[in-house]
């Protein structure tokens, strides 16, 4: 099972905190600061699997993650996970995301975090992998957008149009 997916920059500051269990705000501040902290000493040789001994995580759990430009994509999975699997996983959600924004970027994730939460919702559900497939998650976020977008503007009743009533 993904326990959580985390997206933070070099200095450490969360775009993205997502968990799949009930843990109370000041908990998931002092994992994410954790990994964080874990994370951000390793360099960029060392294998990009941590187990969760070396963490507030806990044994049981993994630590997994990629480094794109500046922001590290991070899950945290249990034992019964595929490694692989999920490095795998993360490079499916930042193809993504890179569909979605055309070359995602930080600022893409701060300013759209509402969309970055859907393409993750899209991928996974409850703490499992639902979708893998990139042309799904794609069709699905361009349904979305259709969905999202505000009629015309001449279909919306404005106050230029109470004005023109009145007089």
């Amino acid at each position: 099972m993904i326990h959580s997916v985390m997206i933070f920059n070099q200095l450490g500051k969360p775009r993205l905190l997502k968990f799949y269990e009930e843990i109370d705000t000041a908990t998931q501040q002092a994992i994410f600061r954790d990994i964080y902290g874990v994370i951000s000493k390793r360099p960029d040789n060392l294998c990009k699997f941590v187990d969760g001994s070396q963490s507030v995580v806990g044994t049981g759990h993994r630590i997994i993650y990629r480094r794109y430009a500046t922001l590290f994509f991070v899950f945290v999975v249990d034992q019964s996970e595929s490694e692989l699997g999920i490095y795998d996983l993360i490079q499916v959600f930042v193809e993504a995301l890179d569909r979605a924004f055309e070359n995602v970027s930080e600022l893409d994730v701060i300013f759209n975090f509402d969309q970055v939460h859907y393409i993750l919702s899209e991928i996974v559900t409850a703490g499992m992998v639902s979708e893998v497939n990139l042309t799904e998650i794609s069709r699905a976020v361009n349904e979305a957008k259709k969905l999202a977008k505000p009629p015309n503007e001449s279909s919306r009743l404005g106050l230029g149009s109470f004005r023109r009533g009145f007089t």
